[in-house]
């Protein structure tokens, strides 16, 4: 994105402050754009006037322009979107679109290893701060070079219903297995193949990797297949060790920082990394495996928008998606969870009520250590923002005023017959302005949701003289 200021955005804009975008005005309405939580699309006016005027046609074009990534974005199967970033590090903005995670399958495995490997990938779902980490997609690999035993694999594999890639460098293979699958990405165009995948993208309409270790041919390539319009991804090529590995960590860094910093339009494409290389040294399965998710991880933080991975062991996974998951989460917002009435461990009508913020972390802790002590309780969660305790509590984020509104919305009085809040340690000097603003007793728990059990132990049900 080239504009730095919604001003410049909103200079472009109607200026009549409609609404109809979803924002209370065109300023409010450019800021949004500028973070990516809004599209240009989204103003209704500016593209109904830009069909009648050619004029506002190009005040349109031009905003679409200024509000481009930097980094093409590029479209896999249904909705799956990879590149589209805007800067080189996520603290400069942030990053977008999480590096997709593809596993392979091939046309000369047997059809239960088949079903195997596409069924764990379908099923991976790893529970991680508030949200599931999963995995992507399938990549389908041609060994047998038969385009009709190719074809076949590919019509069973898109029955997951997962995106695709198509690895073949035989044009042959390619064009049978596009009557079985949508929108998968084609891998790859090379100096040889170029001209017979081109036609094939062309034809269908499908995004294309083009790859090479020379730098000037891999850009030569891509300037080729964009020139025609076809949706591109670059492939480095992957070395799995050594001094190979450097030098293909230097062309990653080489093209996207080329692509961002010298805005070259050849090679603003989203980039493959293929750690599944690994598989090709001289060792042992347990090195390959460790040297796998090495290369993932390293390209994770550096910049790969794709990858080709062969092991589903948990252990190789798991780093890999918790290390994606932290890279792209927007350093700019706290993880948050919604807000509401959560019940812990089937509470009943005397069991207590108890409250925290939506900050995930703080949300997950004292959810956890209710649930792994056998405590029963409602849990009353409040949105602070994404906030903790202590800072929501100074904020002015977690008050009185919002805990009567989120206690009146959750209806909580409703489920309980006793009228007593427990309120985090650290909330503890709002303990008088919320009895006077509920109208229930506030008792203080302790500052570390760990020590709930044996509080409740000795409090819960609460007695005349209550110990904080």
């Amino acid at each position: 994105m080239k504009v730095k200021s919604p001003l410049e955005i909103y200079k472009l804009l109607p200026q009549t402050n409609c609404g109809e975008c979803g924002f209370d005005t065109c300023m409010s309405f450019a800021a949004h754009i500028l973070d990516r939580s809004a599209k240009i699309e989204d103003c209704k006016p500016l593209v109904e006037q830009a069909k009648k005027s050619k004029k506002v046609a190009e005040k349109l074009k031009k905003l679409k322009e200024m509000t481009a990534p930097e980094i093409d974005e590029v479209i896999i199967g249904k909705d799956l979107k990879i590149g589209g970033e805007e800067v080189l590090h996520r603290h400069e903005l942030t990053f977008f679109n999480p590096t997709a995670l593809f596993f392979d399958v091939s046309d000369i495995m047997d059809e239960k290893t088949i079903d195997e490997r596409c069924s764990r990938v379908v099923e991976y779902k790893k529970f991680y701060v508030g949200r599931y980490l999963t995995l992507d997609g399938i990549a389908v690999r041609s060994v047998s070079n038969n385009p009709d035993k190719f074809a076949e694999v590919v019509k069973k594999v898109s029955g997951y219903g997962k995106p695709i890639v198509l690895i073949s460098l035989n044009p042959d293979c390619i064009k049978k297995a596009l009557d079985f699958v949508t929108n998968p990405l084609i891998y790859a165009a090379n100096e040889e193949n170029w001209k017979e995948m081109l036609k094939i993208a062309k034809k269908n309409k499908v995004p294309v990797v083009v790859r090479s270790k020379d730098l000037d041919m891999l850009k030569s390539l891509a300037a080729t297949f964009k020139k025609y319009e076809v949706p591109v991804v670059l492939d480095p090529v992957t070395e799995p060790a050594g001094r190979g590995l450097q030098k293909t960590f230097e062309r990653v860094i080489q093209i996207r920082r080329t692509a961002i910093l010298g805005q070259d339009k050849d090679i603003n494409c989203p980039i493959m990394v293929t750690p599944i290389s690994a598989w090709a040294m001289k060792a042992d399965e347990i090195a390959k495996i460790y040297w796998e998710t090495v290369i993932a991880s390293l390209f994770i933080v550096k910049y790969a928008d794709i990858m080709i991975l062969h092991s589903l062991e948990p252990h190789t996974i798991m780093p890999i998606v918790t290390l994606r998951a932290n890279i792209y989460t927007d350093p700019r917002t706290p993880v948050q969870v919604e807000p509401g009435l959560r019940a812990i461990n089937n509470p009943d009508r005397n069991s207590p009520v108890l409250i925290t913020t939506n900050f995930a972390l703080t949300y997950y802790t004292v959810e956890s250590d209710l649930q792994s002590s056998g405590a029963s309780g409602w849990l009353l969660v409040l949105d602070t923002g994404g906030l903790g305790v202590e800072v929501s509590v100074a904020g002015g984020q977690f008050t009185p005023e919002k805990v009567k509104q989120l206690m009146e919305e959750t209806k909580v009085a409703e489920k309980v017959d006793h009228r007593y809040l427990v309120i985090p340690g650290l909330a503890a000097r709002l303990q008088g302005a919320l009895e006077d603003e509920i109208g229930w007793k506030v008792l203080v728990g302790p500052t570390d949701s760990g020590r709930l059990k044996a509080w409740l132990e000795e409090n819960w049900p609460p007695k005349k003289e209550i110990k904080n």
